[in-house]
């Protein structure tokens, strides 16, 4: 059956059209009952259908067997509940999903992930393309009254249809809603219908549901005073012209990790002059929640602020005081230099929520058998959130995951309810939980559907591969990883030719032979983007078959690669690049520590030390031309944990040291990226997927300038080759540590180095490197953007054919948005991976007295490196309920002044260290100073630290 709508449409070069839209409709969709005689056979697909005989909770409204039919915003406001293991049997109508589908991406998401669950039972039913529940749309019906109408069209089919299905007990669909007047129509027309709430409470069996309820709305959840304590958000409607004309900015709403009455917001493609706004203030900040898309109206430039180096962090105690917190605000309002302020504004409007499942603990009300309680999130740039639970008790001392419901005018939290436990906190296995969740880290089980799509065992290389790839099996080629790596994603080879030139090969898994485009394997290897290393557990982008066996590149077994070749002269230039598929047989996998032994050997010179030297002599020219051009060697604290065999926690914590061999496979691996990006580029000007490194804004080297000038040295900062060259200058016969602070510090004034398409900037230059055009190749393991550059490059020296997407930039630019999303939450994972695991070895270390030098100071606090642990943490100066001592700040040296005692950046104090646990969930390194002593604050507990994890973990890579 056919129906079809006409209507007419204005194009934009303003011609009239005539659109004709065929809906087709069809009487053989089933309804999902397992065994229906009335319905065809279901297709095979994910997921299976509603069970004949309904199991599941009992309800109390309703008694009998039952199925259950949700509209939109119930489904939009309670998905918590829905993937709870008691709630089966759902039909979810194509209405609704359309409409979710539209309306949240991540709930969709969610929902079908359900419906794909076998032992849920969830139906997805095709409503609108079946004859008798497609309905249309009457004049002056708006589109959701229309929708409406059809979920209710949808109930009285099904209940109709069931009647009809010959069974011994009569089972029913019961409507849930939570919108009053869809509900009063449904009981008007004969339908069963209950509020989820209704339904919920209903499930008696199961009380502790009811705190999984979402709070949709905030009658009776406001405090009860009702005063007004933010500004109204502007509508929508009125946020959008107001952003048209320019009255407002839109922008990306940070919050402030160190500060809770401060944030910025990074307006979207405004001018770089006005590129990030200071918030500050409660009432400015006006309920906006980190990572939300706000509206922002500029102050008048009186008003505007500098960024705040105090420290403040929201106790939860003064939730009702609101004069406590003014307070606080006039403290961020000290007179600061002109030059400092900063464009300052305040949030009038919420574009769009960005809200997720927060982890974190609940703060237990003081009050006896309260329901309202305080939950404090693991990420201090959330807010507290109210939730009723009557499992306070039990709570208390778990890791739990809450959502936010929403945020009244008249409440100094927002609402939310709690969705699940995860375990006790402190436990090694929870904590990873929570630092997995809480960088939105991807770390299920691959799925059935995508292991569907691996090799079968056992796997061998066949002639079919062997006719299109150079058998490179009888060349030296050898790895040279960390100890324990698995994941081998590249293998070298160095040869001396009959001309007297040298061959070079770097030898790269071939990973884009086993995960072709479009496919589940290839989809979840996109959405992962890369393998995180934890400091003890490694969440791979690839199953384990290929990550660690069929893909690494192995001693001693036949392996399928991509190899980038070399021929040079003994300067190390050039004179030959190709590149090809291959076959490799690699003939010894060594660490760093064996390969160099192996390079230092006087005795040994068998092939594979031959050519491992060959390689760090021609590594080392490479390198000192690199940074003739300019390129930075920056320094940044990489710390390696020593794990007892039995607990597997950490019993000793050392920064990494670096060989003559990592810097070898580094330049190779530079080379090759460079020399592919320049391939993939010349063959798609368009689509090539690149890396840049932007150069830093110069207000981004102030506090390096400053340092600097502080210890009479001079960093020049117009260009990468004068900033490497003042750091090669910048020495101190009498402070040898010097120059590696100053290299810490560079570090941190960088910015982001992300993958962009080439059609869609015109911007390549890697500052870093420095190097004008640069990609990822070299490991496909564990980085999806090398998959993508592999298939280009394959294409390119026609060793595969191309895929639409492949050729399409805005597809890649999507692609790159996600990598660049991924990469950084990685790098945010593994430093709280490090932070934790520091906590663990102090915990058992006890209390020790360390050398330290200071790297930032602050207003109220300077920031201290300990080099032997390569730790970092911010010693306090002011602590609640004690007296304060007397601080100058000079932010112009810079230089803080405790009583009498000065201190600048790089002054070498010591510090005594310790575990302090007395908050569980914030459990942090306090760091007290001993050297230079403080006047009047000789007491260790006067100041404290938190610990700042800022440092990367060595990439460890799993046995």
């Amino acid at each position: 059956m056919l129906k079809s709508r006409t209507f007419l449409k204005r194009t934009r070069a303003g011609a009239v059209v005539k659109v004709v839209r065929e809906h087709y409709l069809r009487d053989d969709i089933p309804c999902g009952v397992d065994a229906c005689r009335l319905c065809p056979p279901r297709p095979a697909g994910p997921g299976v259908g509603l069970e004949a005989q309904p199991s599941g909770a009992t309800s109390s409204l309703f008694p009998g067997p039952h199925y259950l039919l949700l509209d939109t915003n119930l489904l939009l406001h309670q998905i918590d509940i829905l993937e709870d293991p008691v709630i089966k049997n759902v039909i979810v109508l194509q209405t609704v999903l359309q409409e979710v589908r539209n309306r949240s991406a991540p709930v969709y998401k969610r929902i079908r992930d359900v419906i794909q669950t076998p032992e849920k039972h969830f139906y997805s039913f095709t409503n609108e393309h079946h004859r008798e529940t497609y309905i249309e749309q009457k004049q002056g019906e708006s589109s959701n009254d229309r929708n409406d109408r059809a979920i209710r069209v949808a109930v009285k089919w099904y209940n109709e249809h069931l009647k009809e299905i010959e069974d011994e007990e009569k089972i029913q669909v019961i409507f849930l809603t939570n919108d009053r007047s869809n509900k009063e129509k449904a009981l008007e027309e004969g339908i069963t219908a209950y509020t989820c709430e209704e339904y919920i409470k209903s499930l008696t069996a199961h009380p502790d549901l009811v705190d999984r309820l979402a709070c949709v709305s905030d009658e009776g959840k406001e405090i009860e005073s009702g005063k007004i304590i933010f500004p109204e958000h502007i509508p929508l409607s009125k946020l959008q012209q107001g952003i048209k004309s320019g009255v407002y900015l839109q922008g990306t709403y940070r919050a402030s990790r160190d500060n809770y009455l401060e944030a910025t917001v990074w307006v979207h493609g405004d001018t770089e002059e006005n590129r990030e706004i200071i918030i500050q203030g409660l009432k400015h900040l006006n309920r906006a929640v980190h990572e939300d898309i706000v509206a922002v109206e500029l102050l008048a430039k009186d008003e505007w602020v500098a960024p705040s180096s105090v420290v403040l962090q929201d106790d939860g105690q003064n939730e009702d005081d609101i004069e406590i917190e003014e307070e606080k605000e006039n403290i961020l309002k000290t007179t600061v230099n002109k030059d400092m302020q900063r464009p300052t504004g305040k949030v009038v409007g919420i574009i769009k929520r960005n809200w997720r499942p927060f982890c974190g603990m609940l703060s237990k009300s003081e009050i006896k058998e309260a329901r309202r309680h305080l939950f404090t999130p693991a990420d201090r740039r959330i807010p507290r959130i109210r939730i009723e639970t009557r499992q306070a008790d039990t709570l208390e001392g778990q890791r739990i995951i809450v959502s936010i419901d929403g945020w009244p005018r008249n409440s100094r939290y927002p609402n939310g309810h709690f969705v699940k436990s995860l375990g006790s906190a402190g436990d090694k296995e929870t904590e990873t939980e929570v630092l997995l969740l809480e960088h939105d880290v991807p770390h299920q089980p691959f799925s059935q559907n995508v292991l569907n799509f691996l090799p079968k065992m056992p796997w061998s290389i066949t002639e079919e591969d062997m006719k299109c790839r150079e058998d490179l099996r009888h060349l030296y080629v050898c790895s040279v990883d960390p100890p324990g790596c698995t994941d081998i994603d590249d293998a070298l080879h160095c040869r001396e030719l009959e001309n007297g030139n040298i061959e070079v090969g770097v030898h790269i898994a071939d990973v884009s032979h086993f995960i072709r485009p479009g496919n589940a394997l290839d989809e979840e290897s996109a959405k992962r983007g890369t393998t995180v290393y934890l400091c003890e557990k490694r969440i791979d982008m690839v199953p384990e078959l290929l990550s660690s066996n069929l893909c690494s590149l192995r001693s001693n077994v036949d392996r399928l690669a991509f190899s980038c070749i070399w021929e040079m002269n003994h300067k190390a230039e050039i004179l030959k690049t190709r590149f090809t598929k291959s076959i490799i047989n690699s003939k010894a996998s060594l660490t760093y520590a064996e390969a160099q032994m192996r390079i230092d050997s006087a005795t040994m010179n068998d092939d594979i030390t031959t050519s491992l030297r060959g390689l760090n002599r021609l590594a080392k020219i490479l390198k000192k031309k690199r940074i003739d051009k300019g390129a930075l060697t920056l320094s940044s604290p990489e710390v390696r944990f020593h794990m007892d065999s039995e607990t597997h926690d950490p019993i000793d914590l050392q920064t990494k040291e670096l060989k003559e061999t990592n810097s070898m496979v580094e330049e190779f691996m530079l080379l090759a990226n460079v020399s592919v990006a320049q391939k993939i580029y010349e063959e798609f000007p368009e689509f090539a997927l690149l890396r840049k490194h932007p150069a830093p804004p110069p207000s981004n080297y102030d506090i390096l300038v400053k340092a600097a000038k502080s210890k009479n040295l001079e960093i020049k900062t117009d260009s990468a080759k004068s900033l490497a060259e003042s750091l090669d200058k910048a020495e101190s016969p009498t402070f040898p540590y010097l120059n590696t602070l100053l290299r810490i510090l560079t570090t941190r004034c960088m910015m982001q180095a992300v993958y962009f398409c080439s059609g869609m900037d015109n911007d390549f230059h890697h500052y870093g490197l420095a190097s004008p055009i640069y990609t990822h190749f070299t490991s496909p393991i564990r980085r999806y953007a090398d998959i993508i550059v592999h298939r280009l490059l394959a294409v390119a020296v026609g060793a595969d054919i191309t895929y639409p997407e492949l050729t399409d930039k805005h597809n890649l630019a999507d692609i790159c948005k996600n990598l660049n999303y991924r990469h950084k939450m990685a790098q945010y994972a593994q430093r709280a991976s490090v932070a934790f695991h520091t906590q663990l070895f102090f915990k058992t270390k006890g209390v020790v007295n360390e050398d330290a030098y200071i790297l930032f100071v602050r207003k109220n606090a300077v920031v201290v490196l300990i080099p032997k642990y390569g730790l970092e943490g911010t010693v306090f100066f002011e602590e609640k309920g004690k007296p304060a001592p007397r601080l100058d700040y000079d932010p112009e040296e810079p230089s803080l002044t405790v009583e009498d005692t000065t201190l600048h950046v790089f002054d070498k104090v010591q510090v005594n260290v310790t575990l302090d646990a007395s908050n569980i969930q914030h459990q942090k390194i306090r760091m007290v100073l001993v050297e230079p002593k403080i006047l009047g604050n000789d007491e260790p507990e006067n100041l404290s630290t938190e610990i700042s994890s800022k440092r990367e973990p060595e990439k460890k890579k799993k046995k």
